[in-house]
């Protein structure tokens, strides 16, 4: 494992030469750690989906240090520039339609015709994307359908021995993955994550649709980041046997906010629902309003808690 936060120049070169030879690296951004590995490249794309043991179905998201490099392949339009300008680098991901001879490997985008772009804020990631020099397509860090990665720590849990290397950047601030937002032909929200819709709503001037329909961007399957145990959701209180992941204020096993900050609960979901995993009993999650980030914790929960595929 590369060296963890007090990361040198040389280590980032060093991660960055085992992503332009093919491989796959792990590296922190404000929302989740990503899996890494080029996206220009068949054969490294592939290899995150074994790594994580993703469904070929599931697009993934590119990542870029600016919006001039996206640009590059994607065609940005006037409610796309007006989104970039406000919101990157951050926690945003657009879905735009791919230019003609982009480059990018048809398995990032699952055979689409468009393509999901993100610049991240992490001062890690933007260092490392500006070494490869190359677009990186990175899902989260974790098992396909698991709890996902906020520390270098819980990538080695579910991808040791699968995986090159690890940028250790210490947590993740944000710790929800992106909101996602497609623009062809009306802005739609695909996914909700750590910027609410309502600032998309307000940049744009505009409502945004929500989407039902088929998988076209990623972090859209019913079943996602699940932990081992079940689930049961808008609980009063833990029954016997359960363990009790709380908001607000009460007796809880975990409490996500104390205080009923939707911030720090997003912060903590993931690593408190791996924390109570652990523990190896059901687990009964309290109320969380279905505000602002709310909205983005309660899409997380109610994917953890549904059925399983066989």
């Amino acid at each position: 494992m590369l060296e963890t936060q007090r990361l040198t120049p040389e280590q980032i070169d060093r991660a960055a030469a085992i992503l332009r030879a093919g491989g796959r690296v792990a590296f922190p951004t404000e929302t989740v750690y990503g899996l890494g590995a080029d996206a220009t490249d068949d054969r490294a794309v592939a290899g995150i989906y074994a790594a994580k043991d993703r469904p070929r179905f599931n697009p993934l998201i590119v990542h870029v240090p600016d919006a001039t490099a996206a640009r590059r392949f994607a065609i940005l339009n006037d409610q796309a520039e007006r989104l970039a300008g406000a919101f990157w680098p951050g926690p945003l991901t657009l879905v735009l339609p791919l230019r003609a001879e982009a480059g990018i490997a048809p398995l990032v985008s699952a055979g689409l015709s468009t393509v999901a772009v993100r610049v991240p804020a992490h001062p890690l990631a933007q260092a490392l994307l500006r070494a490869v020099g190359r677009p990186i397509a990175a899902p989260s860090a974790n098992p396909s359908g698991r709890i996902s990665a906020t520390t270098a720590d819980h990538v080695w849990d579910g991808l040791a021995g699968r995986i090159e290397a690890v940028l250790d950047g210490g947590g993740c601030d944000v710790g929800l993955e992106s909101t996602i937002i497609g623009l062809a032909p009306d802005p739609v929200l695909l996914r909700p994550g750590g910027l609410p819709a309502e600032a998309v709503e307000a940049c744009l001037g505009a409502p945004l649709r929500r989407h039902d329909g088929a998988i076209n961007a990623p972090g859209q399957l019913s079943s996602h980041y699940a932990p081992e145990a079940t689930i049961r959701l808008a609980a009063g209180s833990a029954e016997p046997g359960e363990s009790f992941l709380g908001f607000g204020p009460g007796p809880a096993t975990l409490n996500l906010s104390a205080a009923g900050d939707l911030t720090e609960a997003a912060a903590n979901l993931f690593g408190h629902l791996r924390a109570l995993d652990a523990m190896g009993r059901p687990i009964a999650v309290a109320p969380v309003p279905e505000a602002g980030l709310g909205l983005a914790i309660n899409d997380r929960l109610r994917r953890a808690a549904a059925p399983r595929p066989s």
